[in-house]
């Protein structure tokens, strides 16, 4: 309640509306599964494409598992996604180290510095580019002023002299002693200046100018020495990456600082910041497919000594060294200014058990792995493993996982996947072991071509069916049963069931696969694997998910707010606002809002005992549309003189 304690008009804001809830989407995806690279315990990002799902987790090629090739089935299973509808798909990798325990590629210490590729898989083999040069003069002199512009605390710089031309026979002013040469640029925080600290370094006759071997100094820029003729320029280093693969992007990096304390504008530049083990966010370990860090030394290196590490003085350049004199070269030759290191040996490791799939917490790093990363995205509502069910060995135990963790979500449904190359029989027996209101059971696996084959080839449903749900939802609503809907990537099925065997699987709650002479390939199955009749229907538990959700988010405000009538009151009126909306969209069954849905908030919902305990207690109740699963016409004779 406001004060008015001095006389005057006072204008408020006030509400004489109720708050409103918003529609939450149910399209969002997540497949966790094993893929050809990228992170395994980053917080997964949204993928709105396949092309983005290629730059992250790699392309279509197959992954191989102790020498033998493996169908890629997440990739399929996003393209499947996409291609059928879906829009928003997030990815957890799976992935679990062969005996070797070696995962991502690398390349052996070279000068106390290790590279190698920053997440596991054969796809991170490639070429490793680092390309030094000099940047710009960045010495500024106006007047009796002098600074530098766009160099930072910690850069390494050369300092070279640029006397002014003369009229022959006149010669040029030497450069002044001693001041030709690599310097550690340093702010002096008390004198509120720039210094140049140049420790001794080695001898290079072979440069031009020649660089001598000079004792360690500091030198202010107010230094006489500093004058218009002096160019201070940054030591900088580019990278470029290309992995082996040819389906993964090229990574460029360009003009890193050396020292790896220097920071430009407050985000860091240098080459063993950029390209850290630990990155200061997951957006840039995401991004960033290689890792360059120490190797044997006990302090980190600083800007003087990379560049030790990367230069010599000697009269050539060798595997890992460039020559000094090429790279203060007026005119430097980029093919003598760089080096080039293998990234090899990466390996994709062996088929991910049931444990792999549903994961860990790292409680020290807060990282999660497989569907453990999924508990703190809230958006997800369909989830699914494919290619868990490629072989029988953990696809119980990854299908328990996926259901388990719908249940604990509450908001989700699993798509469990048959198993590759099941009978009616072996799929009977198989889905009798489940029973979960969260999930829905798919056969048999789709037919499509392979694009890295340009074969025909068996895919499991449960990309085609996240994205069929996706299209049913946008294109209808999720109220309405996600079948009677044509797969447009299939050009058959594993097995091509009839009637006759789909009335044997139905009652059992295996959605099928089927093709319709004229009507193509379709999805003809909307059944969960529960054996609740109450929650028989896919589409029945997935529009309760939503709605429950949509009140859940849509009534946060409420929390804390005083226990009472009007509190009740605006209640009821959201809800029942929200409800009403639904109606008239054809959601639910009745002619009349009334016998469509009620809300109770009230004392008849509770009692003295919930109050005094902080309880608000709201009964909801609606009347869902359930499918027109059977379509029957009773057809009979009859006679023009007989009346109706």
């Amino acid at each position: 309640m406001p004060e008015y304690l001095a006389p005057g008009v006072f204008v408020e804001e006030v509400s004489y509306r109720a708050k409103s809830i918003e529609g939450v989407s149910t399209t969002t995806t997540g497949f966790v599964g094993p893929t050809r690279f990228g992170p395994t315990d980053l917080e997964p990002e949204v993928i709105t494409s396949l092309v983005e799902f290629e730059r992250v987790y790699g392309g279509r090629g197959k992954l191989v598992w102790n020498g033998t090739e493996i169908d890629n089935y997440m990739w399929n299973a996003a393209r499947a996604f996409f291609e059928e509808g879906g829009k928003r798909l997030y990815v957890s990798r799976v992935y679990k180290r062969d005996g070797s325990n070696v995962g991502a590629a690398t390349r052996t210490a070279v000068n106390n510095l290790k590279f190698s590729a920053r997440f596991p898989g054969v796809a991170g083999n490639g070429r490793l580019t680092l390309q030094f040069a000099l940047g710009q003069n960045r010495l500024v002199i106006d007047g009796s002023n002098k600074s530098l512009k766009g160099l930072g605390d910690g850069d390494i710089v050369y300092v070279s002299f640029d006397p002014p031309p003369v009229e022959p026979p006149a010669s040029p002013p030497a450069a002044p002693a001693g001041l030709v040469g690599f310097y550690l640029l340093v702010w002096d925080g008390p004198a509120n200046a720039w210094k140049l600290t140049q420790p001794a370094i080695a001898a290079d006759p072979a440069a031009t100018p020649p660089v001598a071997a000079v004792p360690a100094k500091s030198m202010p820029l107010t230094d006489g020495a500093i004058s218009a003729n002096v160019r201070i320029r940054r030591v900088s280093v580019s990278v470029f990456y290309e992995p082996a693969a040819t389906d993964l992007p090229t990574f460029a990096q360009v003009e890193l600082a050396l020292d790896n304390r220097h920071t430009s504008n407050g985000t860091p530049d240098s080459l063993l910041k950029v390209f850290a083990r630990d990155l200061p966010s997951d957006g840039m370990a995401r991004t960033t497919p290689i890792v360059i860090e120490r190797d044997g030394v006990s302090a980190d290196p600083t800007g003087l000594d990379l560049i030790a590490a990367f230069t010599t003085t000697g009269s050539s350049a060798t595997a890992s060294k460039i020559r000094l004199a090429d790279l203060i070269a007026d005119a430097a030759d980029p093919a003598k200014t760089s080096l080039t290191f293998i990234l090899d040996n990466g390996r994709d490791g062996v088929a991910p058990d049931a444990n792999t799939y549903i994961g860990a917490e790292d409680v020290a790093t807060n990282r999660r792995t497989g569907l453990k990363t999924f508990e703190n995205v809230e958006d997800i509502s369909i989830v699914a493993a494919p290619g868990s069910s490629a072989t029988a060995t953990d696809a119980q135990g990854v299908a328990n996982a996926l259901i388990a963790h719908a249940q604990t979500m509450r908001y989700r449904i699993a798509i469990i996947d048959s198993i590759k190359g099941q009978s009616i029989a072996d799929v009977r027996a198989y889905r009798g072991k489940f029973d979960s209101k969260y999930a829905a059971f798919y056969y048999p696996w789709v037919r499509i071509i392979d694009p890295v084959t340009n074969q025909e080839n068996h895919y499991p449903p449960s990309g085609f069916v996240a994205g069929i749900f996706a299209r049913n939802d946008i294109e209808r609503a999720v109220y309405k049963a996600p079948a009677n809907e044509v797969v447009n990537l299939a050009i058959g099925f594993e097995k091509f069931l009839n009637k006759g065997q789909q009335e044997v699987l139905n009652p059992e709650g295996v959605n099928c696969f089927r093709f319709f002479e004229g009507r193509g390939m379709r999805l003809w199955g909307a059944r969960t694997m529960t054996s609740d009749p109450e929650w028989k229907y896919v589409n029945l538990r997935r529009y309760f998910a939503y709605l429950e959700r949509s009140i859940d988010k849509g009534t946060q405000w409420a929390v804390f707010e005083p226990n009472g009538e009007k509190l009740w009151a605006n209640v009821r009126r959201t809800i029942e606002d929200f409800l009403l909306n639904e109606w008239q969209n054809g959601a639910l069954l009745g002619d009349k809002p009334e016998k469509s849905y009620f809300v109770k908030c009230d004392r008849s919902t509770m009692t003295q005992n919930d109050l005094d305990n902080g309880r608000l207690i709201c009964q909801v109740g609606v009347a869902p549309l359930r499918p027109a699963e059977f379509v029957i016409f009773r057809v009979g004779q009859w006679t023009a003189d007989r009346k109706a």
